[in-house]
């Protein structure tokens, strides 16, 4: 069993795949440029969407900086929360999906201004949400998504797919054929539809999560 992942992993998450039997190969599918644009100051409630554009908000105003400004961030992913909490930004909100964090926002948050952080791909679920309920906010790209085409002669028993984008860098240059699609969340696996229908969804949004997914699909398959 082989499976090829459109983002590097590290040495512990290959292990994951090997100690399982499963062979691994893996690249980023998608290449980040980090982006310097002026971080306004008025706002200390920030919208962070991903690990990006935490790293892109770090590279901005330095790591110093973050102390001697109160920011309150509210974010998708739980390793994008523990990559702010260790960078010692509070965190009030955290949801797996966009969707989610921005009905918060919106119930429980009406009267607070926002800045929301994004890659230039980004999803239109957060700000039509917050535009639609006239939620005060400003939108700032701090990244760009490339696409990294690579064409793969291998025909794997899986793909790891952990991003939109991802899916549309992989299929521009190869076919699904009868790999399993493994997807770490629903907007990924929407995107992964409209090439296969052999997908099957992480439990959590996490690279473990789909790991796990696609060791126990493959074990069922080569038995």
């Amino acid at each position: 069993m082989t499976v090829l992942s459109t983002k590097i992993l590290t040495s512990h998450q290959k292990a994951i795949l090997t100690n399982a039997n499963i062979k691994v190969e893996d690249y980023d599918a998608i290449n980040i440029e980090y982006l310097k644009p002026k971080i306004d100051p008025v706002f200390k409630n920030i919208i962070f969407t991903s690990q990006n554009t935490v790293k892109a908000f770090l590279k901005i105003i330095g790591p110093q900086n973050v102390k001697k400004n109160s920011y309150s961030a509210f974010c998708v992913g739980e390793k994008t929360k523990s990559v702010l909490e260790k960078n010692g930004i509070n965190v009030l909100e955290m949801t797996n999906y966009g969707a989610e964090l921005a009905e918060i926002l919106i119930n429980k948050h009406p009267k607070e201004t926002f800045l929301f952080l994004c890659g230039d791909k980004r999803r239109n679920e957060i700000p039509s949400y917050l535009t639609n309920h006239k939620v005060v906010f400003k939108e700032q790209t701090v990244y760009q998504n490339t696409p990294n085409h690579l064409t793969f002669d291998t025909v794997f028993d899986g793909i790891l797919f952990f991003s939109p984008s991802g899916v549309e860098s992989f299929v521009a240059r190869n076919n699904l054929k009868n790999s399993v699609a493994f997807c770490i969340g629903t907007t990924t696996a929407l995107e992964a539809e409209k090439h296969t229908k052999n997908i099957i969804i992480a439990e959590k949004p996490t690279i473990e999560s789909v790991l796990e997914r696609a060791i126990e699909t493959l074990k069922i398959k080569n038995n």
